[in-house]
């Protein structure tokens, strides 16, 4: 099942370092995955039973599903459990289809497609997308394997799908059409333009695809706009659910971190070294600290981000959940607990004295997914990561506009501009050692 194997790595001194990496096949990482996708799919019958998953389903696939669209309270926990686990295989299946190596990168698009198939991503409206892009590596006669994890975190644009085919009043059957051809041309173009936004902000947003998604969604709500199309706000969530729940994810964290305990010879060894690294993109932490490492790191995100919700007392529902699966999936590709840390006081602090109670929906997300500013701190030190957190309260709470609630990676396209601006004024002030 695994060996261990030496891996010669950078420092930041540019001297070559040898890291004893555990090493876990292909196979085996693909099987634990698989597992986990039909855990959380079958856990569904846990809340509900099957007629009432049937048409809760229905429910959520005939949704606009712009944001927040809490799958929990439009469907049921069980129908939306269903929902996520669903899409998590599909994602692993399209992957290794693909042969694409369950790595860092791999792991967060699984564990984010999860988050979100609870509040705005279903079986419906991610397909459309997901063909734009495959269109587009046609075109570029290349492989999909290629592009396969943009096309996957692409699907931050789903509710664009589901918006035009349901919420704008439009004849069912043109609206469908319309709703698919925008996924298309959304889909299309995010390649391209994922690797150039990416030097936009230098790395220092792990989100980079919610901040291109972000742009997409901007230009194309503009055309809608243009046409006298207005999506409404919106904020549907669930409550009362905290003690089922933290159940829940009580058990998943913790036999993440089990099973990452066991692959990594049942020992914490190389944790700290794991804790040195910034962050910036591109960091990947199964390739670089090893698959039991990475799974160690990620439920014990998983238990911090639950414990912060608790702990303001907010509510875990479809959306909380999500952001704190997203949390888990990038502790595989640049988040860890120390530079995901003063983000989350910095967002925390702020709620203190902004407009936005601490425990309320929106500063709750921006907890979560306000951690795409990890790299910050990783990078500048625990001060830079405060004054990235408190700065991305304010972006986020005032950015959704834009594209109309289109992109689910909200936070990633606020945490996007945010680094853009910061992070030449930190380099400019960074001292040399």
């Amino acid at each position: 099942m695994q060996e261990s194997i030496g891996v010669k790595l950078k420092s930041k001194e540019g001297e070559e370092d040898v890291a004893n990496i555990i090493e876990v096949k292909e196979e085996t990482k693909y099987k634990i995955m698989f597992t986990f996708g039909v855990f959380v799919l079958l856990s569904s019958l846990l809340f509900n039973s099957p007629s009432e998953i049937y048409s809760g389903l229905l429910n959520i696939l005939l949704d606009p599903s712009i944001l927040v669209s809490d799958y929990m309270a439009i469907g049921n926990i069980g129908a939306a459990l269903f929902n996520s686990g669903a899409l998590i295989i599909i994602a692993i299946v399209i992957a290794k289809i693909n042969r694409v190596d369950m790595n860092g990168t791999t792991l967060a698009v699984v564990f984010t497609v999860g988050g979100f198939a609870l509040f705005g991503k279903n079986l419906y409206n991610v397909w459309s997308i997901i063909m734009g892009v495959y269109l587009y590596s046609s075109y570029k006669k290349e492989k999909f394997s290629k592009v396969i994890l943009i096309a996957l975190f692409g699907t931050a644009l789903a509710p664009l799908v589901s918006q035009i085919s349901f919420g704008i009043g439009f004849p069912i059957v043109q609206a469908i059409i319309l709703g698919n051809i925008f996924g298309l041309i959304a889909g299309f173009v995010l390649p391209p333009l994922a690797q150039h936004f990416i030097k936009f902000h230098q790395g220092f947003n792990i989100y980079n695809m919610g901040f291109t998604a972000g742009m997409v969604g901007t230009f194309l709500m503009a055309i809608l706009r243009a046409f006298n199309i207005e999506n409404e706000k919106r904020l549907i969530i669930a409550e009362g659910y905290n003690q089922v729940l933290s159940i829940y994810l009580a058990v998943i964290f913790a036999s993440i971190i089990i099973l990452g305990f066991v692959l990594n010879k049942k020992s914490f060894n190389g944790y700290k070294g794991l804790l040195k690294r910034t962050g910036r993109l591109v960091q990947d932490f199964v390739l670089l600290d090893g698959f039991g490492l990475t799974l160690i790191n990620m439920g014990l995100l998983g238990v911090i981000t639950t414990g912060y919700i608790l702990l303001v007392r907010g509510q875990l529902n479809g959306p909380i959940i999500g952001g704190i699966f997203t949390v888990v999936g990038f502790g595989a590709f640049g988040k860890h607990i120390k530079n995901v840390f003063p983000v989350i006081v910095g967002v925390f602090l702020s709620s203190l004295i902004m407009t936005w109670d601490v425990n309320t929906t929106g500063p709750l997300l921006a907890v979560l997914f306000g951690t795409t500013l990890a790299p910050i701190a990783g990078e500048f030190g625990w001060k830079a990561g405060i004054i990235a957190g408190f700065l991305h309260m304010a972006m986020v709470m005032n950015i959704g506009y834009l594209h109309g609630g289109v992109n689910l990676y909200n936070n990633g396209f606020s945490g996007g501009l945010v680094a853009a601006a910061l992070v030449p004024i930190l380099e400019s002030l960074k001292r040399r050692e």
